[in-house]
């Protein structure tokens, strides 16, 4: 039994591993990829993942745990300011859309599947959460750059405690055989989740700013208290605990007393890891006999989720807003199915099958269908899509440079030439207005700062040039956008040789891609563009590739990046030189 258990969870975070990085390598969607590798490993497959003899009784409560902590990460990235006055179009999407689906989701079951009413009713409730575990991934994926994207993720967060204490409530409900009780669980469930969601978040708050708590346990603190707030929600009204963690995490995302950052990158790597987990193992769950009972009307069911029933949804909802139209269609082609449905079914699943309620053997099934098909559907259509809608860039090459001296403001006006969009940051104001002055996109701040978090516009921007004469300067604007941009993306000037003399040198850990090599900083730049130095951008050929360039520009020639006729750029560092090849663009400084 022991080595059963270790075999198994040691194949779930293989598996996990590597279901995440092939969906990264292939630009697949990861979640597909984990539905496969959970079937696949479940006992009816290779049988290296037995679920039920791994956890038992416990797989529940691990499932309702997991799905707070993802909820309470995602909650945290809910800044207010990004909606603005979309703010009221997430509202009714979580309201009139919730009630929408519920509503055409129950006539299909009823009508298309043959349930009764009170499991059609049912299936309806349960359908209504998509949740974190499948959109943010798939956004991750698309990065969409409009506002749809900003609104599909809030909905997204806030629907699962939703549709959660929806499901349970209407669940409720059938087994006392009315809906009076749900009214009050609806008011227990609002004030159990506001209560137990500020107060955990207040003291937090208080604590940090205090300095009452070191930082090596602000990670583990926070995650403490939000499942505290959890579980005292869900003592007073059962599921409210989602709500409560939800509330908690806006909360402290839109407070300005302490900065969080550190433990955000702590719960989004603790994120990747839970939803691997939860995915392959509610996936291995799936017995092969269920899914051969499925036919034409299930199929038909999911098309009409996804053809009819969440367009419907978001018309209704997004009626009379600013949203442009290409917004709206990529939230009407968005609603993938999630944990939360699959683990609320199977507790459903087996009281109703306990109390007679005839065809409660078909709810499992038919929501893992729903999950799986959606999740291919959307995963598979959503970033051709947003492609095509302009919402999305095929390869963010876009560079926010930081620092619109004249070495910045040279090097952007190189990238022009290539098409490649840029921003330049600065706190000098002459830099700014000569900057603006040339017609290059600006914006005059200290890119550190939060109010540039809030007003920084960076679609198609998916790299940093941190080029300040200031080394630490440089490594901590790079390394303020590692949660968005990527490590491999972020990228300094080297220190000034004179500056490195009797000084301690920053350490790797702080420090991006250093460009170019050892002797070319800010200064040596500097001073090459006064001797008349330029950027320019050469197209090699099979007759004149990078040995013939290089013996044209002689040595101190130095290669910026390349750009292939695909679109992909590839920018010199001092751990892995240009090899440039015909058909490349070559972006270098050289000498004239």
């Amino acid at each position: 039994m022991r080595e059963s258990f270790v075999i198994g969870l040691v194949s779930v975070a293989v598996l996990g591993g590597v279901a995440q990085w092939l969906g990264w390598r292939l630009r697949l969607p990861a979640i597909l990829l984990l539905l496969i590798f959970g079937v696949a490993a479940g006992p009816e497959g290779l049988g290296l993942v037995r679920t039920d003899a791994m956890f038992g009784d416990l797989l529940l409560p691990f499932v309702a745990i997991s799905v707070a902590i993802l909820l309470f990460e995602g909650a945290l990235t809910l800044h207010l300011p990004e909606l603005g006055e979309r703010f009221g179009v997430v509202v009714k999407l979580v309201t009139l859309g919730t009630v929408t689906t519920w509503c055409f989701g129950a006539l299909g079951a009823r009508y298309v599947l043959d349930f009764s009413w009170s499991l059609s009713i049912l299936v309806g409730a349960v359908l209504t959460v998509t949740g974190p575990t499948v959109v943010i991934p798939l956004l991750r994926q698309i990065r969409p750059t409009g506002p749809g994207g900003a609104v599909l993720k809030w909905e997204g967060i806030l629907i699962d405690p939703i549709g959660a204490v929806l499901a349970v409530l209407v669940f409720e409900a059938l087994l006392d055989g009315g809906f009076t009780p749900a009214l009050a669980g609806i008011a227990n469930t609002i004030a159990s989740g506001m209560v137990f969601g500020l107060a955990p978040a207040w003291i937090l708050v208080v604590c940090l700013s205090r300095y009452w708590i070191p930082d090596h346990l602000h990670s583990a603190s926070a995650l403490g208290l939000a499942l505290l707030g959890y579980a005292l929600a869900n003592l007073f009204q059962h599921e409210a605990g989602l709500m409560a963690v939800t509330v908690m995490g806006v909360a402290l995302a839109n407070q300005r007393r302490v900065d969080l950052s550190h433990i955000m990158e702590f719960k989004e790597n603790l994120q990747v890891i839970l939803i691997s987990t939860l995915f392959i193992l509610l996936a291995a769950r799936v017995q092969w006999a269920d899914l051969r009972e499925l036919a034409v009307p299930e199929f038909v069911f999911l098309g009409l989720l996804i053809a009819v029933v969440r367009p419907v949804a978001v018309a209704i909802s997004t009626a009379g807003s600013s949203l442009e139209a290409r917004d709206r269609l990529f939230l009407a082609a968005m609603a993938p199915r999630g944990v939360v449905a699959a683990a609320v079914t199977a507790v459903f699943a087996l009281r109703l099958e306990a109390e007679g309620y005839a065809g409660a053997g078909r709810l499992v099934p038919l929501v893992f269908f729903v999950i799986a098909g959606t999740v291919t559907f959307y995963g598979l259509l959503g970033r051709p899509l947003a492609l095509r809608l302009g919402i999305a860039e095929r390869n963010p090459n876009g560079v926010l440079i930081v620092g619109a001296h004249e070495v910045g403001r040279a090097l952007a006006r190189a990238l022009g030439v290539l098409r490649i969009p840029t921003l330049l940051v600065d706190t000098n104001a002459r830099h700014i207005a000569t900057a603006r002055l040339e017609g290059l996109r600006t914006y005059h701040g200290s890119v550190l700062s939060d109010k540039a978090d809030e007003e920084l516009e960076l679609p198609g921007i998916g790299k940093i040039f941190a080029m300040t004469p200031n080394d630490e300067v440089n490594a901590l604007s790079a390394r303020h956008f590692v949660h968005l941009f990527g490590r491999e993306n972020l990228f300094q000037l080297t220190e000034a040789r004179d500056a490195r003399k009797g000084s301690a040198e920053l350490g790797a850990e702080l420090r991006a891609r250093v460009m170019f090599d050892d002797d070319l900083g800010y200064d040596e730049l500097q001073k090459r563009l006064e001797k008349g130095a330029e950027f320019t951008v050469t197209l090699l050929t099979e007759e004149f590739g990078f040995d013939e360039w290089r013996r044209e520009h002689g040595p101190d020639a130095v290669p910026v990046l390349t750009l292939s006729s695909g679109g992909d750029m590839h920018v010199a560092t001092q751990d892995k030189p240009l090899e440039p090849k015909p058909g490349d663009r070559l972006l270098a400084m050289v000498s004239r």
